[in-house]
């Protein structure tokens, strides 16, 4: 996870009906996420060939005033998958803007550290994302960067209609690695347009690797579109 502070007039054209952007103390972040699902079902139904495979996001964080209080989630700009199949049913279910490109991905392991490097291509050039830990991993600290970033549990996306998508999504806390070395490499202007190119451009205002985990992505449900009235 490569975080950057961002200016949040930056966002406010994504952010689906009903949310509000999430801040840490005052600021405002965007995620460069990458990572693999393995063992992947859907609807407890295993596809074949569609199992494994790597995921590269960029994903920033909202919240929602829910029956029980405010409710901590993500909004997806862009998913990269590499099958259609995925990205398709992804779209159809939760209105997600995935998209299939080729993806790759290497990871090291050592006594010492973890390296791990996930590629996409796009317009015939390999895009990277790149970290390398250090030190042991550990849980993360409550109040910290790293638990805002990891502990939102709800996924918002919007809808054409004015409405948007809310789900939830369920894990257990993640331990983390920081790390040593961060890089991204990637056309942001082709990928997500020149709004974001200044911010991920330039070095990361934090970054880490965390341990993976099962995952449970609930089934959505829409939220009316704000000043709908019923007869």
């Amino acid at each position: 996870m490569l975080n950057y502070e961002i200016d949040p007039e930056v966002l406010r054209p994504y952010l689906p009906a009903g949310t509000e952007l999430d801040a840490w103390n005052g600021r405002t972040y965007v995620s460069m996420v990458a990572f693999l699902f393995l063992n992947t079902r859907v609807r407890g139904m295993a596809i074949p060939f569609h199992r494994n495979f790597e995921e590269i996001n960029l994903r920033f964080y909202v919240r929602r005033r829910g029956p029980d209080g405010w409710q901590r989630g993500v909004v997806f700009v862009k998913e990269i998958v590499p099958r259609f199949a995925i990205a398709a049913m992804a779209r159809l279910f939760y209105n997600e803007n995935y998209v299939a490109l080729p993806t790759r991905h290497k990871l090291e392991v050592s006594a010492e550290s973890v390296m791990a490097d996930y590629g996409w291509r796009l317009k015939g050039r390999w895009n990277r994302l790149r970290v390398k830990t250090t030190g042991s991993f550990k849980f993360v600290e409550p109040g910290s960067l790293e638990e805002f970033i990891t502990e939102h549990y709800w996924g918002y996306a919007a809808q054409g209609d004015g409405g948007c998508v809310e789900y939830r999504v369920a894990h257990p806390a993640w331990p983390i690695w920081q790390t040593e070395e961060a890089g991204l490499d990637c056309d942001v202007d082709a990928l997500y347009g020149d709004r974001f190119a200044a911010w991920l451009k330039a070095a990361p205002s934090s970054s880490f690797l965390a341990e993976g985990s099962e995952v449970t992505v609930l089934d959505g449900t829409k939220i009316k579109p704000v000043g709908t009235i019923r007869q």
